[in-house]
This record gives structure tokens, sequence and C-alpha cells, in this order.
């Protein structure tokens, strides 16, 4: 693991979650990302589809507001990731430090082509 968060914040209104990193780096991820960047098995389509780093199609989704990305709660798992609970009722992916760094939107770490 390259880096840990210092801290983690959701905003339901703003429908978006931001973590700072222990480099001082800031994270803001919609919720519509974080749904559609799901990595569990269901979501990513099958166990021989799983891979450490997000789907580059994850990126190009439209915003989205349901159910699906409407956050319930956030849970520490052990101190490695987080699990989400979706209004759905979906709540399977563990989101590990590494996958969430890789997921981050920002121009820096995602520069425009």
């Amino acid at each position: 693991m390259r880096h840990k968060p210092t801290d983690i914040t959701a905003n339901r209104r703003l429908s978006e979650l931001t973590i700072t990193w222990d480099d001082d780096h800031k994270s803001t991820y919609s919720f519509s990302l974080l749904r559609h960047a799901c990595p569990c098995a269901e979501c990513r389509g099958g166990h021989d589809k799983m891979s450490t780093d997000p789907d580059p199609s994850v990126f190009l989704m439209p915003e989205e507001d349901s159910t699906a990305t409407h956050l319930q709660q956030i849970e520490a798992v052990g101190s490695y990731a987080i699990t989400i609970q979706w209004e759905d009722g979906h709540h399977y992916g563990i989101y590990n430090w590494d996958y969430l760094r890789a997921l981050c939107p920002c121009q820096i770490c995602r520069p425009p082509d």
C-alpha cells in the first residue's frame, strides 16, 4: 500500500466522497463514479474480470442520480479499505486504499488526453 487516508468525508448533499491522503493529495469522487467503479465480482462481471485497477470506462460513464448512487452507509474494512452500502441495497464492494487512489478523477492523477 502506497498511500493511506488521513481523512474521509461523505457529503450527501453534493453526492461526493472526499479523501485526504497521507501525502496531502485530496481526491473527490462522485457517488456515481464510486458506484460505477464498484470492485465487487458482481459489478465487474465475474471473478475472471477482477483487477486491482479500475476499468477506464468508469470515467466515461454519465453521472447518475438514483438509489444505486445514493450512499446509505460507509464502513471501515480493517485498516485497508472501506465498503459502501447504497440505498438500493448493494454492499458487496471493498474499496481498498490502492484502488481508491487509482480511481482518483482529478486532473493530476488523470490528465486530459
